[in-house]
């Protein structure tokens, strides 16, 4: 009889391995899917900690479909889940990119590949914008209005001022622990 952490590490392990394989575009096009396979489908974690795992995936160096992998495989099933999960994350990738860099000559000049690739751009923004609603959503749903300026002010600096993500991640990082301990010390106070 197959145990439950078994279970749970082949489960891990093969639906990394497909979401891994079928997510062309870069690495938030995997955010949507692990939160559909995680959250929605399966239910081994709510939307708001898919949302914590997602948000230490992006703030840490390193590829965020790896990241994401990392995260979710510690949740799911410690330092074992982590390794299953990443191997199931990287498998495809490198397959592919061995494939395509031995022919890339083929690949380079042929206008089929082309047209799939531009096809494929065009899915993975539809996919990237859903991403970026339903995890805007959930901020406003939160009902939380700080929140909210620094989502808005964090997409303004971005994109308006071409400011560099990484500087407006540590910003917000670091707002969010001092209006942490802001609100811990006012609690101690009442």
């Amino acid at each position: 009889m197959e145990t439950q952490k078994t279970h749970i590490l082949r489960r891990l392990f093969f639906s990394t391995l497909y979401l891994s394989a079928f997510t062309f575009g870069g690495g938030y096009v995997i955010v949507t899917l692990l939160k559909n396979r995680f959250v929605d489908q399966y239910h081994w974690i709510d939307e708001d900690e898919m949302l914590d795992l997602v948000a230490i995936a992006q703030s840490a160096p390193g590829a965020i479909a790896v990241n994401g992998a990392i995260v979710v495989g510690y949740k799911l099933a410690g330092l074992t889940g982590v390794a299953v999960s990443v191997l199931g994350a990287v498998i495809p990738p490198m397959a592919i990119l061995t494939v395509v860099s031995y022919c890339y000559d083929a690949f380079s000049t042929n206008p089929y590949i082309a047209a799939m690739l531009g096809g494929m751009r065009a899915g993975v923004g539809a996919v990237i914008t859903s991403v970026v609603y339903d995890m805007g959503k959930n901020v406003v749903r939160a009902g939380d209005p700080v929140n909210v300026v620094i989502m808005i002010l964090s997409f303004c600096i971005s994109y308006f001022l071409n400011v560099n993500v990484v500087f407006i991640i540590i910003a917000v990082a670091v707002f969010g622990a001092l209006r942490s301990v802001a609100a811990q010390k006012a609690g101690e106070r009442s």
